[in-house]
């Protein structure tokens, strides 16, 4: 069973802002911290159900503008900067460290490139003992012409709150919603199939995270970046969108990688999905024993049981 708590955040250029921290615990006093990716929400309960078997009390976040936060007034997952998900963070963390000795974030995609840099921001300080990137959102997978015009973005024209004529692309989906022919089920008002609208000023403050991470950040915890095996750009989907990163390019998560800090582990998985943990069963099953090799032997000064 679930527990939800809601975070009233100071309201920002829209008005009234909350985050939701979800909880599932068992009395650890070892607690991992999931924060989702863009057009996201937590809806992974096996992920969750996971770190609880292996005696790992479950927290969630959902961040400002998306899923269980998103109040009527907000314009979805817009942020002028990844900064201002750092409030609701620091509060998440402070709830939880009150009760656990030990924390580890675990971020996919968006949540993978913010995660890092709040992980910076707060080094020295013994918050957090390790970060787990699932898929992050290190760079754009766009084409040249695209990446230039993104790094043109500046204010003002970064503040004009329209959506950029970027289209859609329902291919990741329709490869994971079990209407249409996926394995899993979530709330399609929440995670739509076609993703959100992009606004310049969030892809402007996207590029400016991204060009920060890349000139070196000094992450003081081990680091375990997970990607897929193999990148594959499709606007439809095909039969390979399920087995394949179709959102972003892994190539860029392995080449960046080492900016984060001085202890980072990356492993590439054959046959991944952008969201490993929702790839085919075979697969998630080597995920999820990637992560449990990698905890068991770089965070914590003893492993969970079963964390072997």
């Amino acid at each position: 069973m679930y527990e939800t708590t809601v975070l009233a955040m100071p309201p920002d250029y829209e008005g009234e802002v909350v985050a939701t921290l979800i909880s599932k615990r068992t009395g650890s006093r070892r607690a991992v911290l999931y924060i989702h990716g863009f057009t996201d929400y937590f809806f992974q309960d096996h992920l969750a159900d996971h770190y609880v078997g292996h005696g790992i009390d479950f927290y969630a976040l959902d961040l400002r503008k998306y899923g269980r936060s998103l109040l009527p007034h907000q314009t979805r997952g817009l942020v002028r900067s990844v900064t201002e998900y750092f409030p609701e963070i620091d509060e998440a963390v402070r709830l939880i460290r009150r009760d656990h000795d030990e924390l580890t974030i675990n971020a996919h995609s968006t949540g993978g490139l913010i995660a890092p840099l709040w992980a910076d921001r707060v080094r020295g300080r013994g918050l957090v003992q390790g970060l787990v990137l699932n898929s992050p959102f290190f760079d754009l997978n766009v084409s040249r012409p695209l990446r230039l015009a993104a790094d043109l973005l500046k204010t003002p024209l970064s503040y004009v709150l329209r959506p950029l004529p970027l289209g859609s692309s329902h291919a990741y989906g329709h490869s994971l919603h079990r209407d249409h022919g996926g394995e899993w089920h979530y709330d399609l008002e929440l995670k739509p199939l076609g993703g959100f609208p992009v606004h310049a000023t969030w892809l402007a403050a996207i590029r400016r995270a991204q060009r920060r991470l890349q000139c070196g950040l000094k992450v003081d915890v081990p680091v375990l970046v997970l990607a897929a095996g193999k990148g594959l750009r499709v606007r439809d989907f095909v039969p390979e969108a399920r087995s394949a990163d179709i959102v972003l390019d892994p190539e860029h998560m392995a080449r960046w990688a080492t900016s984060l800090g001085p202890h980072v582990t990356c492993v590439r998985v054959d046959g991944g999905v952008h969201d490993l943990v929702l790839s085919a069963e075979p697969v998630r099953k080597q995920v999820f024993a990637e992560l449990d090799r990698w905890m068991a032997t770089y965070v914590g000064s003893r492993p969970a049981a079963g964390l072997t």
